[in-house]
């Protein structure tokens, strides 16, 4: 026997073996459809009696393995069924002589046999036949099942009578010799008459015996049958037949203790009218006359339990323990024949399946230990991948889920070994996705995402390239690249730089013929590839939602209750609200958005690989609002480190946006990354309001910018900053000039100004203007402009500054006896802004000493569109900044005596201190002419 079934299980030596083979040509359907229905009729109960009867239906079987049907008889093939299609009268002959054919192939061993003829009707089809059944179509063939229990009672038939023949005693008779094949040779020319031979006759025959009974549904007498056998070969070292007669006594007590099966097939095996076994087997049996145990002194479990009762010391159903310890001996003595190989590499199964009900996975492997070094003769490669197959099953069955796993791998590189001419390489990566389970690897990336790697990594990067490389050889591009993906992401941690590098490289030639895509790939056998999305590359660790520039804010007009108050509960306080949203507080975020505009949310990224790494496409994910994500591509040095990345977009409508994560191309795959599945990833918050859309006011000014930037103390920041330089006195025209820059028309203006604090005193309107002829231009569309003009008048009092009096020795003048000391001659300690010019340098007057500064603010609140009417406006600052050197001095201030009672005469000296001639007026239409510098009286 050269073809182990693996598929063995040790209930399978109750059963008859029936072989159902087409004859002729049939389709493969249809020779299925009638297989199955055949097969369903698997056990039967036999009438007039207890027992039940077991049949195991196999479509191929080799017809040498049914030469060992008298060392074990489950091995025998003692049914056909064979099943062929006939149309015509014309074809009946020649099909009738195929199914004696068929029929000759297991002819010695046949106990009954059935052609089922398809198609044919008329005048044969009506002859009453039993051995042929007659069918006009495989849909209409009701009786199949019918058929097929009337069959399996003519075996039961045939079967009862050759246990009743060599069972019972025929005392002068010749028990034959029972051989396997390979021992035939050896028996020639032994002496038949000795004692030894005819020891030997009767344990083989007993051993028989015992077989038959228990396919006939004799359970305890078979028992008996085995342990009587086990003590004559015993007695005659017949080793061979030993290891059948206790692997009989181990497969009936596993049938006794394991009602429900050890083969995992699906529903248990149940006696004949719920009967327990041990109550079926104490009911008389006839033609058991040789039963040595009176069946009336067992107990309910089938042991004996007066030990002196037992004859010939035949011991009853082995206990749980017992049976592993049986098979043990039995897989020893047929280890000791070349030819049993089979033999005791299907024991070694039937021992792990029975091992593994008992949950004893360490006797388990050892039993399949033993089987993996069992030489067979030389076995093709089908016959090692089913062999492999088969030992990985059984590695999983114990629990040994990472054996199981090398040996379906096996299995897989055995689909594609050199040797074969046309490669599997189907069935091979159907095998290695097999395996994942057992090195702790899924296709779900997100198992990879949370806590500790498990499993052993260089192994599964080892399985994962050969994934790729067998979809490829399959011709699925997308399936490499679905896998290598997984591979670059779940296994970065453990890839040294030069596979990064050469990972990488294959991965971009993948998919420069298909791109790596988001959608989750489905296998024909309806296995699902989820999509791996690369939040490795880059690695973000930080997302932030930035506000708007302070000049596109929006802001809310107060409303006469004031912002304080809610009106979403008439309470001041709930602990039950601030707790319940406390999660949600935390993600929203207390600024808005503006309809239409820009905005902006901070990612900071690096970059884990040892080169340049190029992003394209990378944009933003949301959702709650309609949103324009505008993409960027960026590149990230090598090892980067932290790296500011700032990602742009437009809402189009209004509502709460949320920003769920963020889409990126790496290497050709795109990937969407949210920020829901990225471990360590720090926010501030990633919802926000976007409100409804504002108008965009720009502001250009006829004044130059500045240098300076002003600090208001209220913390507004200034978006346009101008500077102007006047003379003490001067008047100049500011001309503002507004264009509505957005998309909306501007409804709304008002200016207001705020001189930032100054010691100085003015005197007069620093800044005045008149908005009436600008309103009249509103609503100001979107792309016009409107100017209007600022009058800036600067008068200030420079009588207070030292360093330009310091020339001028004047003691003051003595009016009506009291001494006149000016106020302008006061010396006064320099401000600190004003930088004081020593004397020693000559500290011209109209220096840089002498200028003084004066700041302010004008605030531009302008509204409009569907945000003014929400209630939302926005506010532009314009920051200036005026530079006032002196102009005029009066230096000297003396009286005349009066002449007349009507008038009087001061005499002042006027000192221009710029450097430009100037005209000087009083009441009168005298003008006095000065130079630069100049001093007149």
């Amino acid at each position: 026997m050269s073809v182990p079934d693996y598929m063995q299980c040790a209930e399978d030596h109750q059963t008859l073996l029936v072989v159902v083979q087409p004859v002729g040509i049939v389709s493969e359907e249809n020779f299925f459809r009638i297989y199955k229905r055949i097969s369903s009729v698997s056990q039967i109960s036999v009438r007039d009696s207890q027992r039940a009867l077991y049949i195991r239906y196999r479509h191929h079987y080799p017809p040498e393995n049914s030469e060992w049907g008298d060392f074990q008889t489950h091995r025998k093939v003692v049914g056909l069924i064979t099943i062929t299609d006939c149309f015509s009268a014309k074809e009946w002959p020649q099909t009738f002589e195929k199914f004696h054919m068929q029929k000759e192939i297991y002819g010695s061993t046949l106990y009954d046999s059935r052609l089922f003829v398809f198609g044919l009707q008329g005048e044969i089809a009506e002859q009453p036949r039993t051995d042929v059944a007659f069918y006009p179509s495989y849909e209409d063939c009701a009786t199949v099942e019918k058929r097929i229990e009337d069959f399996v009672e003519s075996l039961f038939i045939v079967l009862e009578s050759k246990r009743l023949d060599r069972a019972t005693d025929k005392s002068g008779d010749k028990i034959p010799l029972l051989c396997v094949p390979f021992e035939k040779k050896d028996f020639v020319g032994l002496d038949t008459d000795s004692r030894h031979y005819k020891k030997r006759c009767q344990g083989r025959m007993r051993k028989h015996v015992g077989d038959l009974c228990l396919q006939a549904g004799m359970l305890q007498d078979s028992l008996v049958h085995y342990h009587v056998a086990v003590e004559l070969l015993r007695s005659v070292n017949d080793f061979l037949w030993l290891g059948a007669a206790l692997e009989g006594l181990c497969s009936a007590s596993v049938i006794y203790h394991y009602p429900g099966g050890t083969g995992g097939k699906t529903g248990a095996r149940r006696f004949p009218g719920s009967v327990l076994p041990a109550e079926a087997a104490n009911r008389h049996r006839p033609g058991a006359q040789e039963v040595l145990i009176d069946p009336g002194a067992l107990t309910t479990n089938g042991i004996n339990a007066d030990t002196s009762t037992e004859i010939g010391r035949a011991k009853n159903c082995l206990s749980p323990e017992d049976i592993i310890e049986k098979y043990k001996e039995a897989i020893s003595y047929y280890s000791k024949y070349k030819n049993a190989g089979v033999i005791e590499l299907e024991a070694c199964v039937k021992a792990v399946r029975v091992l593994a009900i008992q949950k004893r996975s360490m006797e388990a492997s050892e039993f399949l230990q033993n089987a993996v070094y069992i030489n067979l003769r030389q076995l093709s490669e089908e016959e090692k991948i089913q062999r492999y197959s088969i030992l990985s099953e059984l590695y999983e069955l114990i629990g040994f889920h990472r054996k199981s796993a090398f040996f379906k791998r096996v299995a897989a590189m055995q689909c594609v070994a050199p040797s074969i001419s046309e490669p599997g390489w189907r069935a091979c990566y159907k095998l290695l996705l097999e395996t994942l389970p057992g090195y702790s690897l899924s296709l779900d990336p997100q198992d990879f995402s949370k806590g500790t790697h498990r499993g052993w990594a260089a192994v599964q990067m080892r399985l994962l390239h050969e994934l790729v490389y067998a979809s490829r050889r399959m011709g699925n591009p997308a399936l490499s690249v679905r896998h290598l993906s997984f591979l670059l992401q779940t296994m970065l941690d453990f890839l040294s730089d030069q596979e990064k590098k050469d990972v990488t490289q294959s991965l971009e030639n993948y998919t420069s013929k298909c791109p790596g895509t988001m959608e989750l790939l489905t296998l024909p056998d309806g296995l699902a590839l989820p999509p791996v999305p690369f939040t490795k590359l880059p690695i973000v660790r930080h997302v932030k939602l930035l506000n708007l520039p302070a000049s596109l804010r929006p802001q809310k007009m107060k409303s006469l209750l004031g912002q304080s108050v809610s009106a979403k509960s008439p309470f001041i306080y709930s602990p039950i609200i601030a707790h319940s949203r406390g999660e949600e507080r935390s993600k929203k975020i207390d600024f808005q958005w503006v309809q239409g505009d820009v905005c902006e949310v901070q990612l900071m990224v690096y970059n884990p690989m040892p080169f340049e790494l190029r992003v394209e496409n990378m944009g933003l994910l949301t959702s709650g609002v309609e949103f324009e994500s505008l993409p960027a591509a960026l590149s990230l040095p090598a090892e980067s480190g932290l790296y500011p990345v700032t990602l742009v977009g437009v809402p189009q409508t209004t509502g709460t946006i949320t920003v769920n994560g963020y889409h990126t191309t790496v290497f050709g795959v795109f990937s969407d990354c949210l920020l829901d599945n990225l471990p360590g990833i720090k926010t501030s918050g990633s919802t926000v309001e976007v409100i409804p859309a504002l108008p965009r006011l720009q502001i250009s000014t006829s004044l130059p910018r500045s240098a300076h930037s002003l600090q208001p103390s209220s913390g507004d920041e200034i978006s346009t900053n101008v500077s102007v330089q006047l003379y003490n006195g001067e008047t100049q025209q500011l001309v503002v000039r507004l264009e509505n820059i957005g998309m909306e028309p501007l409804e709304k203006l008002e200016v207001t100004s705020k001189i930032l604090t100054t010691k100085e005193k003015l005197y007069g309107d620093f800044l005045s203007w008149k908005l009436e002829d600008t309103l009249a231009q509103f609503p100001l569309q979107p792309g016009k402009v409107a100017t209007f003009t600022i009058s800036i008048r600067v008068k200030l009092d420079f009588s207070c500054q030292e360093n330009l009096l310091q020339d001028l020795s004047d003691d003051g003048i003595s009016v009506s006896g009291f001494p006149l000391c000016s106020p302008f001659r006061q010396v006064v300690r320099p401000r600190v802004e004003s930088k004081p010019v020593n004397a020693a340098e000559g500290g011209r007057p109209g220096e840089p000493g002498h200028v003084k500064t004066l700041e302010a603010v004008l605030n531009f609140k302008y509204s409009g569109g569907p945000g003014h009417v929400e209630g939302y406006y926005r506010n532009l600052a314009l920051g200036l900044h005026v530079e006032v050197e002196p102009s005029v001095f009066f230096t000297r201030v003396s009286t005349l005596p009066a002449t007349s009672t009507r008038q009087s005469h001061l005499l002042l000296d006027v000192f221009n201190s710029t450097e430009h001639e100037l005209s000087v007026r009083a009441r009168s239409d005298e003008e006095l002419v000065l130079h630069a510098g100049e001093c007149q009286r």
